[in-house]
């Protein structure tokens, strides 16, 4: 378990005071925590600063949250101290989300913050919320959810205390947090097509071929749904074994199962915001 004690290299600790500077001092906060290593680090640094008396941890479940994602969570949150709570986000009876437009984040944000704030704040006595948003991020066009954050006045510690994701990670790693390498892991809804419908079927297909995959020793990846088709992207360094006889038709057998008729390996690799920056950027 992280204690409020554990030191930290001179360098990152003034990198984690500039952090609980931007945090402030509420009564107590609740954290939108999805178990990636920027919410792990705010958490794990809001307890430090305020106690797991007053840090909270709020996981919002949906079916766009992967089930290996949510065990994975818990454990993180357990490994820092801190108490956690599940909140069901009804995003998906949004259409303006399942019309899966460039603006789905902001959407799917916007229904988590409501919620917190109607279901969560009052029942834990929170007096703020803030979430894992860093440095990098807020130069990015692909993240409407920062709107949603804006309009329900969520803070961005991270953001504010100017850590990149280099230096987030690196505290995460100096903390000793078990999810400090973990590949980024963005909702199962990012692997639909812009204005493909989000259903829940979709989203199943895609958590039970991700979690086959990552079964076969494939632990980031990313199934992009195409209909009968699934698109399966792998880190560059990956792609060799994946193709090797024996573990291919492993793969084609595993993303079969998992609802699919035809199963392609993309030779690009991994491509983070393939989807949206092509239409975001082009009114940039």
């Amino acid at each position: 378990m992280l204690g409020p004690g554990t030191p930290l290299p001179a360098e990152l600790d003034a990198a984690a005071d500039r952090v609980t500077a931007a945090l402030g001092q509420p009564a107590r906060v609740g954290v939108a925590f999805s178990g990636g290593v920027d919410s792990a680090v705010l958490l794990a640094l809001a307890v430090r600063a305020l106690g797991p008396d007053r840090t909270l941890a709020i996981l919002g479940v949906s079916p766009s949250l992967a089930a290996d994602e949510r065990t994975a969570a818990h454990a993180v949150a357990a490994a820092i101290g801190a108490p956690i709570v599940e909140v069901e986000t009804r995003e998906g009876d949004n259409p303006a989300y399942r019309a899966n437009g460039p603006d789905r984040c902001f959407h799917c944000k916007d229904e988590l913050f409501t919620r917190i704030s109607d279901e969560v704040a009052s029942r834990y006595g929170l007096t703020a919320v803030a979430y894992g948003e860093n440095a990098d991020d807020t130069r990015r066009p692909d993240r409407p959810g920062s709107a949603a954050a804006t309009d329900h006045h969520v803070l961005r510690p991270l953001a504010d205390a100017g850590l990149d994701k280099a230096t987030v990670r690196s505290i995460a790693r100096a903390l000793g947090l078990p999810c400090a390498d973990k590949p980024a892991a963005p909702c199962l809804a990012s692997r639909i097509p812009h204005f493909e419908e989000v259903t829940p079927d979709k989203l199943r297909q895609i958590d039970a071929a991700e979690s086959a995959l990552r079964a076969l020793g494939f632990p980031d990846s990313r199934v992009r749904h195409h209909g009968e088709v699934a698109r399966i992207e792998l880190p560059p360094e990956d792609l060799p074994r994946a193709t090797e006889p024996e573990v291919r038709a492993q793969v084609h057998r595993a993303v079969r199962a998992a609802g699919f008729r035809f199963v392609a390996l993309d030779l690009g690799g991994i491509q983070s915001g393939a989807f949206t920056l092509p239409l975001v950027g082009a009114h940039a």
